[in-house]
């Protein structure tokens, strides 16, 4: 395991206890849009004086590739971008994960469900519904019981089913990102009860980020603006759960040719870190996306050094 603290003093004080984090799936090396959100939170939280953590993304192991998160770990280093804390990997926090699935069984919000994708597409299709391209399937109720009840302990650990959460007759959630200002999401018009667990006994993303940012004290949140149809329902967890709600501040993505964001799944290159110059290269590259202007650009520029300049040039 490769272990970093970073050595670029903060630029004010921590009085308000600032706690950001990176949160990186080990399903390939880091490409450039992983490194602009990398980058965008590395800024925020060294620009508010608060300490940045290194959490890998391990749930969904069918999609990990083994060495992927030494390489990630090795990238980060090379641009300058070190954590704070001893990073943490998501697949060791099972038992996290299942006590507040446990707790959402007691409040007699989960229910088991059999239905495939396939499934309910067939249902929509049915129902004259047409889920637009990049979007969620809306989930049609399909398995949800007319009367919630408390499932038995022992089925929640043993079954091989989904299990979903049961939403309120009203979910409307709103809150306010930084970058985009004022969001709302009617829950139940966007998404549906959601699943909390799969079928293959593997915790979704929505859960366990929402467990792991409560836990890990996480104030402020930093990410790629693909994960903002996601937070309305991370909020509603929280509220559940009595967590605390951080702030929110969504980047913008990094999209390829064909105006399609840049992902692992559509072979996205990774950046080059083999030696600083190239590190520094796409530094600047994801500093120019983010906006950041009048950087250094001299050829004898370290790393901290820029580093520095842009944490100071940072809004």
């Amino acid at each position: 395991m490769i272990l970093a603290v970073s050595t670029l003093k903060n630029l004010s004080s921590p009085a308000d206890a600032y706690r950001g984090r990176f949160a990186p799936s080990p399903t390939g090396p880091l490409h450039a849009g992983s490194l602009l959100a990398a980058l965008g939170s590395w800024l925020d939280a060294r620009k508010n004086g608060g300490q940045w953590l290194l959490r890998i993304e391990d749930l969904d192991t069918p999609r990990c590739i083994p060495g992927a998160d030494q390489q990630i770990q090795a990238q980060l280093l090379a641009c300058g971008l070190a954590w704070d804390e001893e990073l943490t990997y998501q697949s060791e926090r099972q038992g996290l994960y299942q006590e507040a699935l446990e707790r959402f069984n007691e409040l007699k919000l989960l229910f088991p469900c059999t239905c495939s994708r396939q499934t309910i597409a067939s249902t929509l299709a049915n129902l004259g519904i047409e889920t637009p391209r990049h979007q969620e399937m809306v989930y049609p109720g399909t398995c949800r019981p007319d009367q919630l009840q408390t499932n038995s302990p022992e089925l929640l650990k043993t079954s091989k089913v989904a299990w979903r959460l049961a939403l309120p007759e009203k979910c409307h959630i709103e809150f306010e990102d930084v970058a985009l200002g004022h969001q709302s999401q009617d829950l139940n018009t966007a998404v549906g009860d959601f699943v909390l667990r799969r079928s293959d006994g593997l915790f979704t993303y929505q859960l366990a980020v929402v467990v792991d940012d409560a836990q890990q004290g996480i104030t402020h949140i930093v990410r790629g603006e693909d994960l903002l149809s996601n937070t309305a329902r991370q909020i509603h967890l929280q509220k559940i759960l009595g967590y605390e709600t951080p702030q929110y501040l969504h980047l913008p993505l990094v999209l390829d040719e064909h105006g399609e964001k840049l992902s692992k799944q559509t072979l996205a290159a990774q950046i080059n870190t083999e030696d600083a110059k190239g590190a520094l290269a796409e530094l600047r590259k994801a500093a120019q996306h983010l906006g950041l202007r009048n950087l250094p650009d001299g050829e004898n520029i370290t790393i901290a050094e820029w580093l520095l300049a842009a944490t100071h040039a940072w809004r």
